[in-house]
């Protein structure tokens, strides 16, 4: 595809299937009130809300990247788009805490399918400019995911019930399903290789017990050791196998590796920012979820405008440079929140550090996207994808766990204290 063509239908197809998933991992954060009081739901319960779909999400990225390596993406990310999609409707359905917590795993499987095949595609359809263009988009795509889901969260919980934040996914699916199937091009798979069934089982077995070593309620230590052993055996399998999951020439490259350290750090910081700030907004300054939901527009604007703002950037500027710039303005942003302090109030204590914060993930989340697939053959594409959105997923929950056992001895939502603290 050259150029100077238009980006067409594949780019919104792309888009909105990542928009969707990456939304669904944070509508639920002002929404949690809600449905912990409509399900009977305790602190351990809400947490796994989000760590079990991050959870699956995560653990499953590295099968889901290169299954369509092997099989073909266009048909890999239909699957994945099914998935998601009855994952969502019983997720709106649900009865019980325990039913929804189920399905949020469902969920994750989708998405570990849906994750990194739609940036493979994406990576398929588009070459030059024209690609590091859509990179950006993608990159912008995550930013806006997390930060709207807390908007359309708070809007529905308060106008109608937080089950319409996934059953609205249904008919979306559904009409990402047909135009998929209409408009995007099926091609040979890029890889002749097998499936590596062995590391696939090693690396799932080891994110499991990795982030319930940090997360669960009982036998945490062995679950470590469980992580460290299957991860360890992982990387053993892959330096050795022909035909890895997880190809380890990914991390020869100092962008690509430099890249997925920062996302597993960035990712995981902001996650629990947006995990935290919500409840803030509700237990101490008293917000209904609307009022929540509206108070992080300071934050979803600035990232809006400054995303677009790096893409263009981007055609002058090292991506290198646009990432420092951006990490070190994010990096402000959350300082100036810990030095205010709540009791400024919330535009100075809250609101502030908000833009500053969104200013910084516009200039974030393209670099971090475009660093992370850099230098890659078609036949790793998927496997590179992968490896983007496992850091992405994996950090989110390794650090928010780590800040859910932080504080969930304190108070069955979160003690208003403590989250003062950790601003």
């Amino acid at each position: 595809m050259k150029d100077n063509r238009k980006f067409g239908i594949i780019l919104p197809i792309i888009l909105v299937s990542y928009f969707i998933i990456l939304l669904d991992n944070s509508v639920v954060f002002t929404s949690t009130v809600s449905i912990a009081n409509e399900l009977n739901m305790n602190a351990h319960m809400i947490a796994w809300i989000t760590n079990m779909y991050a959870l699956m999400f995560g653990s499953l990225l590295l099968l889901g990247g290169r299954l369509g390596d092997l099989y073909g993406r266009k048909r890999i990310f239909l699957i994945g788009l099914i998935i998601f999609s009855i994952g969502s409707l019983m997720v709106g359905i649900a009865p019980s805490g325990g039913f929804l917590i189920g399905m949020r795993a469902l969920q994750g499987v989708g998405s570990a399918i849906l994750a990194p095949t739609s940036l493979a595609l994406l990576l398929d359809n588009y070459t030059g400019q024209q690609r590091s263009q859509a990179i950006a988009y993608y990159g912008v795509t995550a930013g806006l995911g997390a930060s709207v889901g807390l908007i359309v969260g708070g809007l529905i919980t308060t106008f109608y019930s937080w089950r319409l934040g996934f059953l609205i996914n249904v008919p979306i699916g559904v009409a990402l399903i047909i135009m998929t199937i209409m408009f995007i091009p099926s091609r040979a798979p890029k890889s002749k290789q097998q499936l590596d069934y062995l590391g696939s089982f090693l690396s799932v077995i080891g994110f499991l017990a990795l982030v319930y070593s940090i997360d669960g309620s009982i036998y945490k230590l062995p679950a470590l050791i469980v992580a460290i052993i299957f991860l360890g055996a992982f990387i053993l399998r892959e330096a050795k196998t022909n035909h890895p999951v997880m190809p380890l020439k990914l991390f020869t490259d100092s962008e690509r590796l430099s890249a997925y350290v920062a996302r597993f750090f960035y990712i995981g910081v902001m996650i629990s920012y947006f995990f935290l700030v919500p409840q803030v907004l509700q237990k101490y300054y008293g917000f209904t979820p609307l009022m929540a939901a509206v108070g992080f527009m300071p934050e979803t604007i600035p990232q809006f405008i400054f995303g677009y703002v790096q893409s263009k950037a981007a055609q002058h500027f090292k991506n290198s440079t646009i990432l420092v710039f951006g990490t070190f303005v994010t990096l402000i942003g959350v300082a100036l929140a810990f030095i205010i302090g709540l009791k400024a109030g919330y535009w100075m204590g809250v609101a502030l550090p908000m833009v500053v914060i969104g200013i910084g993930q516009g200039f974030s989340f393209g670099p971090l996207t475009a660093s992370g697939v850099a230098n890659t053959s078609d036949d790793i594409a998927g496997a590179a994808s992968s490896a983007v959105n496992v850091f992405h997923q994996i950090g989110s929950s390794v650090v928010l766990s780590s800040v859910i056992a932080l504080t969930a001895n304190f108070h069955p939502v979160l003690n208003a204290t403590i989250i003062k603290r950790l601003l």
